[in-house]
This record gives C-alpha cells, sequence and structure tokens, in this order.
C-alpha cells in the first residue's frame, strides 16, 4: 500500500518557532561537532574532517528524512506499525549475532553496514513511541484491561528493554523503558500501573547496576569523586575543568585546547563541554533557550492537538529528544553519573543525528493539524 503525503489545503503550514529551534540546534551542532572533533580526528585518524564529513552525509540524509516525515500520512503509516515494530527488533536482535554486530569499549550495540555502522537502538526512541501512540489511541476506551489495554504495549516495550540491555547498553535501555512510561502516563493508565512496574523494575535496575563492573565503578565515582580519579572519574572530572574553563564569554569557537587530550570523547557524549569552553556561558545559554523553544512549541502543538494518537506520539517524541538533552547535559556537568546519553543535534554519530532529524519531523508533521497555533 502506498504511503500518500498530505495533500495542501488539508492542513496548515508548520510551526515556524519549532522549524527555526530545529535548524539552528542542527546548525550550532554541526559547527560544535568540527571544532571539537577536527584535532582528535587529525591524530588519530590522519584527517581532520573524518568525523565532521561522515556527520555530513548523514546530516544530509537525515534532513531529506525530516522533510518527508513533516509531510508524510500518519494516518496511513499506521497502518505499518507492526512491521515496523518487529524490523526493528530484528535490528537489535541482530547486534548479538557474530560477525554483523560490531563490538566497541565491550558493548555490541552497532551493526555493519558496508564501511559504515548503524545503532539500531537509536530507531526504537522513535519506533517504540509511535508503537505505543497507535495502540493507545486505537483503544483508548479498554485500557484498563489487563489483556488488550496493558499487557500487548507492556511485552513490546519489555523485548526493546531487554534486547538494548543485552547489548551492553543499560543506560539506554533504562531511558527508552523511562519515556515509554512517560507515554503509559499520559494515555491516561491509573496509578497502580506505575506502582506495580517500580515495584519490578527499581529491584531490576539495582541488580543491573551492581552486578555491571563498569557501571558499578561509574556510580562509585560520582559519589566519591576522589575514589578513581584517574580511571573511572577522570571523564567527569576533565569534563567539569573543561566547562569551567570557558566562562562567561568563551574562548571562541576553534580556540579551546582541553578538546585536544583533556577530556576522553569530547567530541560524542561530552561534546557539551567543548561547547562550554569555546562559546561560555553566553553560547550555553544561547543553546539552552534552543531547546526551551523547541519544547515549547512541540508540547503547546501537542496539547492543542485533538487526536489522542498524534498528541502522545508528538509527547514522546519530544520528551525522548529532551529528556536525551537533559540527561547529556547533566552528567557532563557532574550531576548524574555518566550515562552514555548523546546529546541531540550536537553528539557525533550518524545514527543518532538522522534519527532525531525524522522525529522533529514527525513533531512538525503534528504541528500542522494543531489548532490555533501561529503558523507560517
Amino acid at each position: 500500500m502506498r504511503l500518500g503525503m498530505e495533500q495542501a489545503g488539508k492542513t496548515r503550514r508548520a510551526d515556524h518557532l519549532l522549524v527555526a529551534s530545529i535548524f539552528l540546534l542542527s546548525g550550532i551542532g554541526l559547527v560544535t561537532l568540527y571544532s571539537s572533533s577536527y584535532a582528535f580526528a587529525e591524530r588519530f585518524f590522519g584527517n581532520s574532517l573524518y568525523f565532521i564529513s561522515r556527520q555530513l552525509v548523514f546530516a544530509g540524509f537525515g534532513i531529506v528524512l525530516f522533510f518527508i516525515a513533516s509531510r508524510i500520512d500518519l494516518e496511513a503509516l499506521r497502518k505499518w506499525i507492526q512491521p515496523l515494530v518487529i524490523a526493528a527488533m530484528i535490528l537489535c536482535a541482530l547486534t548479538l549475532v557474530p560477525g554483523i554486530g560490531v563490538m566497541k569499549n565491550g558493548a555490541t550495540r552497532w551493526i555493519r553496514l558496508g564501511s559504515s555502522t548503524y545503532q539500531p537502538s537509536e530507531l526504537i526512541k522513535l519506533v517504540l513511541p509511535f508503537y505505543l501512540a497507535h495502540i493507545f489511541g486505537k483503544k483508548q476506551d479498554s485500557l484498563d484491561s489487563f489483556s488488550s489495554g496493558i499487557l500487548p504495549p507492556a511485552i513490546v516495550t519489555l523485548i526493546f528493554f531487554t534486547l538494548i540491555y543485552l547489548q551492553n547498553n543499560f543506560s539506554t535501555a533504562a531511558f527508552i523503558l523511562a519515556n515509554a512510561l512517560v507515554v503509559f502516563f499520559l494515555a491516561g493508565f491509573k496509578i497502580r500501573f506505575f506502582v506495580g512496574a517500580a515495584v519490578i523494575f527499581l529491584p531490576l535496575s539495582t541488580y543491573f547496576v551492581l552486578t555491571g563492573d563498569h557501571r558499578l565503578r561509574r556510580l562509585i565515582s560520582f559519589i566519591r569523586p576522589e575514589w578513581d580519579p584517574l580511571g573511572a572519574g577522570y571523564q567527569v572530572r576533565s569534563s567539569l575543568l573543561t566547562v569551567s574553563a570557558g566562562g562567561f564569554w568563551g574562548k571562541g569557537i576553534g580556540q579551546g585546547t582541553r578538546k585536544i587530550a583533556s577530556v576522553p570523547e569530547i567530541h560524542s557524549d561530552f561534546i557539551f563541554s567543548s561547547l562550554a569552553e569555546e562559546a561560555g556561558f553566553i553560547g550555553v545559554f544561547l543553546v539552552f533557550v534552543l531547546f526551551a523553544v523547541f519544547a515549547f512549541a512541540a508540547y503547546r502543538n501537542a496539547l492543542k492537538t485533538p487526536d489522542l494518537f498524534r498528541r502522545l506520539l508528538t509527547f514522546g517524541l519530544a520528551t525522548s529528544i529532551l529528556g536525551q538533552a537533559l540527561l547529556n547535559v547533566a552528567v557532563v556537568a557532574g550531576a548524574i553519573p555518566a550515562t552514555g546519553v548523546p546529546l541531540p543535534f550536537f553528539s557525533a554519530g550518524g545514527s543518532s543525528l538522522a534519527t532525531t532529524l525524522i522525529m522533529a519531523g514527525v513533531i512538525v508533521n503534528n504541528s500542522r493539524r494543531a489548532e490555533g497555533v501561529s503558523h507560517v
């Protein structure tokens, strides 16, 4: 069945605040990535453009998908949700297959695609909220039923959680689970469901943390930073020094010095520290404002959308993007233990950037249906 695009005249144009915030964040993210990565890329790959050139390819691909997602008929796409869920599960399972899955730093989170790799867990951040919004919108009158309302979405969520956890990626698995629970809550599930979920997952989470050596080391280093300052605590400690080095005005784009060797993976999960050093408080404040504008526009459109499916989908996707941003900044600032969650629009990683742009496109798609919102 062909997936049609929404016909002009039936819907409004996109929310200008939302679109502007997305493209400004993407542009600033690319500049920050190049500035933070060129020294590392030159040193280890002999090409200062190694990371930014790859990111630009995925950015171009992601922008094309962004425009498609912003115009596609979501109602027609709902008919394909079950194959999408199955495909996402298969891709996640393939990371565990020797010869297909790629191991990096003890984790098998990627599958090889020619000369590149793809991280299927990024796809789950899109597919799971879409599935939950679809099924809750379809069965909104039977959510209290355990067999038809609670059990199917709970099983799908747990399968995704398990597959990602088996990749040695507990932080992403926990994040996806938490974001799913947000959608469950907004759908109107009773409080006893969440009490039951807490009774099950809090002990399990404690067990997962205490039985994972690297997770336990991160937790101890967070509680007692002096315990292993040159090991588990080194990255966060160096990140804090880099953030404070930026001061109010920053050292200037491209002028940061601590990115050269002081902060491991500064182009990836700790890219925010490079932004803080070079752009200073002013630059960080600007990025915060842009994320706040994105949040305001996305949630405003969601609240003004009469259709439950679209409302839950927009809330789920927007919360996923914003939740990752908050978690990433909290890690860089030393407020929570290191998690390995990327900064949307900024961190190196084509899978993350392309998926984030698709998610943003779906959010823009919904803005065309929101009532009483200023559009361009």
